[in-house]
């Protein structure tokens, strides 16, 4: 506690900072305060009662409001989220994949990357009209007496649902530009966050104290073998071809300090391949509900997330979608070249396409296990429902919401962490680092 006492002073005396989380702290404040804004003509505690009664609250969309701390259920101006963001950045990530033109915008450097803003912040405002749309059209249908009728309604909740998102998506740059931390990833992981305190009381209130303690530590196991697999890597030894500076022996290209491997990760692919999935998991019963509203009783395991059927079929994507996205975000070809142009090779294989092929070996080997314990994960939530746990707790058992909350975390406390070392102050996470560091400094004197 001292030691965690110590680092907070430490935060405070460097002013940048401490000047970046408190503007971070304000934005995220006023993220969660227009969350409670209400379209006009919403009657929010009769919308909310009728969506927590079984309407909405149990199923997918009762997933989708814990991603937005509750905004969707309470007819909010930002109901819809940063979610549209997300959709139009995957979309833009995964046709780089495939058209050449995006490719090269790709590798234009920071004018490549401000086109490819620009293009997925005008794809956010598309999908956001026709989402908002779907809101409104799902509102007048479900709860009819909360809602006024009639076209300006319609089109005033249209315009109010794209402007919030698009501020939101206005926020999360400047969290990004002048904060700490992601700034979209943090609105997603504040809007989790928000509920968690709601469903621990509540799981509490209706839980034996034994059972809860056991509830709890499971929880805790959980989240740790989620740190576990969000940080495991596979480390390819590396070594740099050695030339003659004057008497000496140098390396090409890197310092006496560098690391000598390449950081493969258990888990490239993070959150995505779960969202793709449940992304996949959502057309059949929409397709189904446009056709013919009643076909969708026939294909109940497709809307009950926690049916044996629903699982499989989600785990299964879950792993395939690891390593479709583990293939085009980690391209073993461009690490060999890189490799061969700094003079690095892997000890025992060839420069070029051999390293380039046991690179994708190795990315192969390693993604099974991950995919598969990512699979898990997913699906956790929903065997916590199984074994008594309450739905609104169970979400934070694994799936999205925990694989979030921890990947924004980490990352957060790295770039704290980094602020720390560089004006040599213990950071928040023990590392070998500072120790190298004093003795660096002692060796020195």
């Amino acid at each position: 506690m001292r030691e965690l006492i110590q680092t907070l002073r430490n935060i405070y005396k460097i002013p940048e900072l401490r000047d970046r989380i408190l503007y971070t702290l304000l934005l995220l404040a006023v993220y969660r305060l227009g969350t409670y804004i209400i379209l006009p003509g919403i009657d929010s505690t009769e919308l909310q009662n009728s969506f927590n009664s079984g309407n909405g609250g149990g199923g997918l969309l009762g997933l989708f409001d814990i991603f937005l701390g509750g905004a969707f259920s309470r007819g909010s101006i930002l109901a819809l989220g940063i979610m549209p963001y997300i959709s139009a950045s995957i979309v833009v990530q995964l046709l780089g994949a495939v058209v050449p033109s995006i490719q090269k915008l790709r590798n234009e450097g920071d004018s490549g990357i401000k086109k490819l803003n620009q293009i997925t912040r005008y794809l956010t405002v598309a999908i956001t009209l026709g989402q908002s749309a779907s809101y409104v059209v799902y509102l007048n249908s479900q709860y009819a007496s909360a809602t006024s009728q009639g076209t300006f309604f319609w089109i005033t909740s249209v315009c109010i649902l794209t402007a919030g998102t698009m501020f939101l998506v206005w926020l999360g740059e400047r969290i990004t530009d002048n904060g700490i931390g992601n700034g979209v990833s943090l609105l997603i992981m504040i809007g989790i966050i928000s509920v968690f305190p709601a469903a621990l009381i509540n799981e509490f209130r209706v839980s034996l104290p034994m059972v809860f303690f056991i509830e709890v530590l499971a929880l805790g196991v959980v989240t740790l073998a989620v740190v576990a697999l969000t940080q495991a890597v596979r480390k390819v030894p590396v070594n740099y071809a050695r030339h003659m500076m004057g008497s000496r022996m140098g390396q090409i290209g890197r310092g006496p300090s560098a690391r000598q491997y390449i950081p493969l990760r258990v888990n490239s692919a993070g959150v995505m391949p779960i969202i793709f999935a449940q992304a996949i998991m959502f057309l059949p019963t929409t397709v189904l509900g446009l056709l013919n509203p009643d076909w969708i009783a026939s294909a109940n395991f497709l809307v009950d997330y926690t049916s044996v059927g629903y699982n499989i079929i989600f785990g299964i994507l879950v792993i395939l979608f690891t390593y479709f996205y583990t293939a085009i975000t980690v391209n073993s070809t461009e690490i060999a070249d890189q490799l061969k142009r700094n003079g690095g090779f892997v000890p025992g294989v060839k420069p070029g396409r051999k390293t380039a092929e046991f690179i994708d070996t190795i990315l192969t080997r390693i993604t099974l296990p991950g995919s598969i314990f990512l699979a898990i994960v997913a699906i956790f939530p929903a065997i916590a429902i199984r074994l008594g746990v309450s739905g609104s707790f169970a979400q934070f058992f694994g799936g999205t919401s925990l694989l979030i909350m921890i990947g924004v975390v980490l990352d957060t406390l790295q770039q704290v962490e980094s602020y720390l070392l560089m004006r040599h102050y213990d950071g928040l996470m023990k590392s070998g680092r500072v120790k190298g560091r004093k003795q660096r400094s002692r060796a020195t004197i």
